[in-house]
């Protein structure tokens, strides 16, 4: 496995185990006082679960899974852009968690990210002569 491809998938099962908690507290909440109100995670909650371990997850999976043609041309170039990607997602997702106007600034940071996912990927997809399909 990569080391990217590692390190998205530890990365997700960190936003999987935080993720977990909030929904814990949320749930609790629902029957115990806690003495403060934990609904403003709510957000925080569902972002770390959906971007934070499920797409992330699917990212690193997909660099450790997808066929590595052009990785022989250019190994570096291709490496960046997916360590580009895993800064990106991981920043987005801070800054939609922290809310208010940085939810903005976080979304646009999570479509770099699948941009430069993209980029990684756009050569391993489908070289040109290697499939009769």
């Amino acid at each position: 496995m990569p080391r990217v491809s590692a390190w998205f998938v530890r990365a997700s099962l960190v936003h999987l185990l935080v993720g977990f908690c909030i929904g814990a507290v949320l749930l609790a909440a629902k029957g115990i006082p806690l003495g403060f109100d934990p609904w403003p995670l709510r957000a925080v909650h569902v972002e770390m679960l959906l971007v934070g371990w499920m797409i992330q997850l699917v990212m690193g999976v997909a660099i450790w899974i997808f066929p590595r043609f052009v990785l022989r041309r250019a190994p570096r170039r291709s490496a960046l852009t997916a360590w580009l990607a895993f800064a990106l997602i991981n920043t987005g997702v801070l800054l939609v968690g922290l809310g208010g106007n940085l939810i903005a600034a976080g979304r646009a940071t999570e479509i770099g990210a699948a941009a430069s996912f993209a980029v990684h990927l756009w050569g391993r997809v489908s070289p040109a002569g290697l499939s009769d399909i």
